[in-house]
């Protein structure tokens, strides 16, 4: 195994390392976004990560940025956090329980050449339970160039592979559950979503009004850069954002912030159904079901495009 450190530094002069795919969990070196990090105090940390003028995913339209690059970056940086600085086990499971985040229109406009994000990070709450479980709570504020573009509240979980075969059952293998997936059904209309090209779609029609199935591609190199045994919470929050610029429509939108809560897995081998309601003109709920459960929901705040 090779040893990363990010502990040790007491001044403010960043502590350049290379960071390796494992540590933020993506195979595609590509997508790695973390350059650097170091430590201000036990539960205080910087991650730098460096934004690429068009992301091949994650920047839509050629002008302005998804936010959820921005929650790409804060996933990243806790992970490589929690291993580097927490001490947890490169083969435990992380996930997320809740997530809220937040962006200026500004802070996702392109440039023409790649921006420097730097993320304040602070842990609130590291708790420690019984068979190496942990959950921690973290707190982010993000600069561009010196200046706030965006902030973020997570609580995320990890869990030894032991307790989480024991937690996932049948589910627990991610071949397995990939094999068993149900395969992508028809996208609706990638325009409608802000989207260029079917494979980018994660939303299938239905009969009802503002009532889609979630559509997993797991050939998407991005979204499923590598095997899962159910829905990442990033599929889950861009299925929320599409929805969310479907019911506004005719209106263009571009979300710019949501608060998330995610109760179940959602699993590959059974239908999702995406919920959406405009409660104004610029906030949408949004509920994710399998079966009679609801998995996850979120609040979406969008403004005009």
């Amino acid at each position: 195994m090779t040893s990363f450190s990010g502990h040790g530094s007491t001044t403010l002069h960043p502590q350049r390392s290379t960071v390796a795919n494992l540590l933020v969990r993506k195979t595609d070196p590509t997508e790695v976004l973390v350059t650097e990090w170091y430590e201000i105090s036990d539960t205080q940390h910087v991650v730098t990560t460096e934004w690429p003028c068009s992301h091949p995913f994650y920047t839509p339209e050629q002008e302005i940025h998804s936010p959820l690059l921005f929650t790409e970056s804060t996933r990243q940086a806790l992970a490589l956090l929690s291993h580097t600085e927490f001490g947890i086990p490169l083969d435990h499971r992380l996930g997320w329980e809740y997530i809220s985040c937040s962006t200026t229109p500004e802070g996702l406009r392109t440039t023409g050449s790649p921006a420097e994000v730097k993320l304040h990070i602070t842990h609130t709450s590291v708790n420690r339970r019984r068979l190496g479980c942990a959950r921690l709570t973290a707190e982010i504020e993000a600069t561009r160039d010196g200046v706030r573009m965006g902030s973020a509240q997570i609580r995320y979980t990890a869990y030894p592979e032991n307790v989480y075969r024991r937690l996932r059952g049948r589910y627990a293998s991610a071949a397995e559950s990939c094999a068993r997936a149900l395969p992508p059904g028809r996208p609706v209309n990638p325009a409608l979503v802000g989207r260029k090209s079917d494979s980018d779609v994660v939303l299938s029609p239905t009969t009802h009004d503002n009532l889609w199935f979630l559509r997993a591609d797991l050939t998407h190199s991005v979204l499923f850069d590598h095997p899962h045994d159910h829905i990442p919470g990033m599929v889950l929050l861009e299925a929320f954002s599409q929805a969310a610029g479907m019911v506004c429509a005719p209106q263009a939108v571009r979300p710019l912030s949501f608060d998330a809560v995610f109760k179940r897995y959602v699993e590959l081998d059974q239908p999702c159904l995406i919920e959406a309601e405009a409660l104004t003109r610029s906030s949408v709920k949004l509920v994710a079901t399998q079966g009679d459960t609801v998995t996850a929901s979120a609040m979406v705040t969008t403004a005009p495009a």
